[in-house]
């Protein structure tokens, strides 16, 4: 199956999950269990992974990074417990998990997949589409958690657009473990840096790479005010279309990837440093939805 393929396959999957329909009265709970009343747009607020075996994907994360599960998919209106499942850290609410076999689905479209806030879906669907992006599955009301739109960019990166009903989790600095940072890779920095400022109303601000180690490209910021909210850079592998990119806070990549085979992962890019300061790894789940490691704060002098 090809990226293409995978992209329209795993947006009519998230649908499927996510449309609210006249037999179906989907209540998922807020992304945060201590909202603060203000909604922070561009600001990626939750993040989900489809996976094709929720049992594995739960014994890797869990003894990797220590998180905990509590499956919901009855209680919040879906035809199998199994079919979501609330993802926590030291307590707090941090994602969700997606069973795609109880969804009916047998190709593998593993992957995690963030989703943005929004002050005012509507307008913000609305924009994106002007800017060239497609709207895959309209606005739709999920209750507790708000209005949730699935989209995909001018350059194929999918992604959730969110307005939450009580306000969106604060900033805090992310613990170990924690998730701590959101890129898009993509193959047009330039365009996709000015589809999603128009999208946010976020502003733009470079982070210049040492030119020693990568050809003095410059990373691309979008941030409110101080508060940088994602990154934008060119995509760094060949045999992956345009995608959001999550990264979780840990001591030392090396250590944790070195452990990534003994709970069923493999690791895609091996411990290194990074041009932007720190050290950085991919690696991929049972399923093999990909995701990011990274040292924080950043060590930028070497």
């Amino acid at each position: 199956m090809s990226a293409t393929q995978l992209r329209i396959v795993f947006a009519a999957l998230f649908v499927a999950l996510f449309a609210n329909c006249a037999t179906v009265n989907i209540d998922l709970p807020a992304v945060t269990e201590s909202p603060g009343g203000e909604r922070l747009p561009g600001k990626i607020i939750w993040r989900d992974l489809l996976t094709n075996d929720p049992a594995a994907s739960q014994k890797f994360y869990g003894a990797l990074f220590g998180w905990e599960f509590d499956n919901i998919g009855s209680a919040a209106g879906l035809s199998k417990d199994s079919a979501y499942t609330l993802i926590r850290h030291e307590g707090r609410l941090i994602g969700g998990m997606i069973d795609t076999l109880a969804l009916n689905n047998r190709a593998d479209i593993s992957q995690w997949v963030i989703s943005m806030s929004v002050s005012d879906i509507d307008a913000a669907v609305a924009a994106f589409a002007a800017g060239g992006g497609n709207v895959i599955a309209p606005p739709t009301d999920l209750q507790r958690r708000g209005r949730v739109a699935v989209v995909r960019d001018k350059e194929g990166a999918l992604l959730a657009l969110l307005q939450t009903v009580a306000g969106d989790p604060a900033d805090r600095q992310p613990e170990l473990g924690d998730f701590l940072w959101d890129e898009l890779w993509t193959t047009n920095v330039d365009g996709a840096t000015t589809f999603y400022e128009n999208l946010t109303g976020l502003e733009m601000a470079t982070w210049d790479v040492d030119e020693n180690q990568e050809s003095g490209a410059t990373y691309r910021l979008l941030q409110a005010g101080e508060a940088a909210r994602v990154g934008i850079m060119p995509n760094p592998l060949n045999d992956l279309g345009p995608v959001w990119v999550s990264y979780i806070r840990v001591n030392s990549p090396a250590s944790i990837a070195s452990r990534v085979a003994e709970f069923g992962g493999r690791v895609i890019v091996e411990a290194q440093p990074r041009p932007l300061g720190g050290e950085v790894a991919f690696i991929a789940g049972p399923s093999g939805a990909g995701i990011a490691l990274q040292t924080w704060p950043l060590d930028r002098t070497n």
